[in-house]
């Protein structure tokens, strides 16, 4: 095999033209990866010779990214909220603008006292993402985050054993099945919510995650509408409830919101400007 030096590595990056916005970084992130090295190093010793391992396992992770596999399955992890969060097939990729649902949530609770505690639930939670980033960022709230899939529980309980994070406490539930009479003063969800029918289905990321994470009948609103019917028996008098959603559901939800009896209701955007996050308090 062919010797191959880390400015070599990262001149095949045309090669990913097709199927990446940003083929260059996908490159030096699968070169940190396997290098455990960080990305300065790459541009400080770009005459380093990959050993016959190393290359060995570029060019495999290479040829995945060629075919559309997600970087951060390529690698297995993903950063949110500055965390590094183990990702796998059985969940969905943590994406940027679900940082908005945390925000929302620090800034709902801004007033209170810095040991202030609060009881936080995160349903669907995944890789864990939201609920660790708040649980990180408010280490007096007790966060109880759930998800119906085995596999998403053992991973989102991995990355809380790898972050050291012990006020965040992970179950298998299918939305509020599994958990006992209580309520909390927050409660979040980045639910399925696209159409079976919408066309992004057969596009980037989203073919290789699982469709159960992705997908909701009545247009993508069928789980938010369940997670609406029962919400309000769990949350606090003065609570909040943060829902996700696709850009284009902001009204839908917004109504649903209000007929479910939250007041206060109103929609955060995402970075790029789409209606995103929609949120209500219980009075």
């Amino acid at each position: 095999m062919a010797s191959l030096t880390i400015a070599q590595a990262l001149q095949r990056a045309p090669l990913l033209h097709a199927v990446s916005e940003s083929p260059r970084l996908d490159i030096e992130l699968i070169l940190c990866h396997l290098l455990q090295k960080n990305r300065t190093w790459l541009y400080t010793w770009p005459d380093h010779l990959l050993a016959d391992e190393s290359l060995r396992q570029f060019e495999t992770c290479l040829a995945r990214r060629e075919t559309g596999e997600p970087i951060a399955h390529i690698i297995g992890e993903r950063e949110f909220w500055s965390l590094p969060l183990l990702v796998n097939n059985s969940t969905l990729i943590p994406r940027p603008d679900t940082e908005v649902v945390v925000e929302q949530v620090l800034a709902s609770f801004a007033e209170d006292a810095p040991t202030q505690v609060r009881r936080c639930l995160d349903l669907g939670t995944g890789t864990g993402a939201i609920a660790l980033a708040l649980a990180n960022e408010k280490k007096h709230w007790q966060v109880l985050a759930v998800d119906r899939s085995a596999d998403a529980v053992a991973l989102a309980r991995t990355n809380v054993a790898r972050l050291r994070l012990p006020n965040v406490q992970v179950l298998c539930s299918d939305w509020f099945s599994a958990i006992p009479a209580q309520t909390f003063d927050v409660i979040v969800s980045n639910p399925p919510y696209i159409d079976p029918q919408d066309p992004h289905l057969e596009q980037g990321d989203v073919r290789f995650e699982p469709r159960s994470a992705l997908v909701a009948g009545n247009a993508g609103l069928a789980d938010i509408e369940a997670i609406l019917e029962q919400a309000p028996a769990y949350l606090a008098v003065g609570g909040w409830l943060l829902i996700e959603h696709g850009y284009d559901q902001g009204r839908a939800v917004r109504n649903l919101f209000c007929a479910s009896g939250l007041v206060q209701v109103s929609t955060r955007r995402d970075y790029a400007g789409n209606e995103r996050v929609t949120f209500g308090q219980w009075a």
